[in-house]
């Protein structure tokens, strides 16, 4: 089947999905940059995108076997965060819809096998905790599973989470909402006409705050909260980063946006 064929039986089906990794580079060494990339952007109708996962970002940057010890050795500190490419695509579907970003580890504990020498370089105990997804949910998570299936996955279709490193630093804690003057206050996911309002940021460690408005950069605080007032209709999203000694400020959280239409 065709890419919006499988979109469209999945959702009639009452499923959700979102396009993996759709600008992959793959990796030079050893790979020869094979990926797999999302190669039919005209499609429509699916829930969000992938943004940012652990192994497609990180074998992108291994050219050599120099670079794969490396990346290795410091794998948490070196990560880089979603590609330009894939945030730009991003923000300018979030335009026009609500488009929920999620992430993952994308983990498959490769075996590498260098003359005698037989390596797991990337294993799950550290894949499988790199990069995860926080979900909000409406009430405390029920003990019958399919009501429990049902919270959780109406929070990731609602776009009510967001991605974060949390190998960089424990996000949980973290939270993004808007509290507007009228009372019809919002958090991540949700869309609402505009009244005028606080942003209001809280991190659970010290962080770089950047506050975008349909993709562009508007304000920027440091610390563990920030208030933003806005009163234009637009996208709202949050980036935090970390700074590490020695490697300076590293990507650490992505947000949901505030939609205010």
């Amino acid at each position: 089947l065709g890419p919006q064929e499988v979109i469209d039986r999945v959702r009639d089906l009452g499923g959700f999905g979102y396009m993996a990794h759709p600008f992959e580079k793959g990796m030079p060494f050893r790979e020869k940059s094979l990926a797999y990339t999302w190669n039919d952007l005209s499609v429509s109708g699916h829930t969000g995108i992938c943004i940012w996962n652990f192994t497609s970002c990180w074998k992108e940057r291994v050219k050599t076997p120099f670079h794969g010890i490396f990346f290795l050795a410091f794998k948490t500190q070196t990560l880089k965060g979603p590609s330009k490419e894939t945030i730009s695509f991003w923000d300018r579907q979030c335009r026009w819809r609500k488009v929920v970003a999620v992430g993952g580890s994308d983990s498959h504990c490769p075996h590498f096998k260098w003359g005698p020498f037989l390596c797991k370089p990337l294993p799950y105990e550290s894949t499988l905790s790199s990069i995860n997804i926080h979900v909000f949910l409406n009430k405390k998570l029920p003990k019958d599973l399919q009501e429990a299936k049902k919270e959780v996955y109406g929070a990731m279709k609602e776009g009510r989470l967001f991605i974060a490193h949390d190998n960089l630093h424990p996000a949980r804690g973290f939270r993004f909402d808007f509290l507007s003057d009228d009372g019809s206050d919002m958090v991540m996911g949700e869309e609402g006409k505009s009244h005028g309002g606080d942003l209001v940021v809280e991190v659970p460690g010290e962080g770089e705050i950047r506050l975008l408005k349909d993709g562009t950069l508007v304000a920027t605080q440091r610390g563990r909260e920030a208030v933003f007032r806005v009163a234009e209709k637009g996208v709202y999203r949050v980036e935090v980063y970390r700074r590490l000694f020695l490697f300076g400020w590293r990507p650490w959280i992505y947000s949901n946006p505030i939609y205010l239409r």
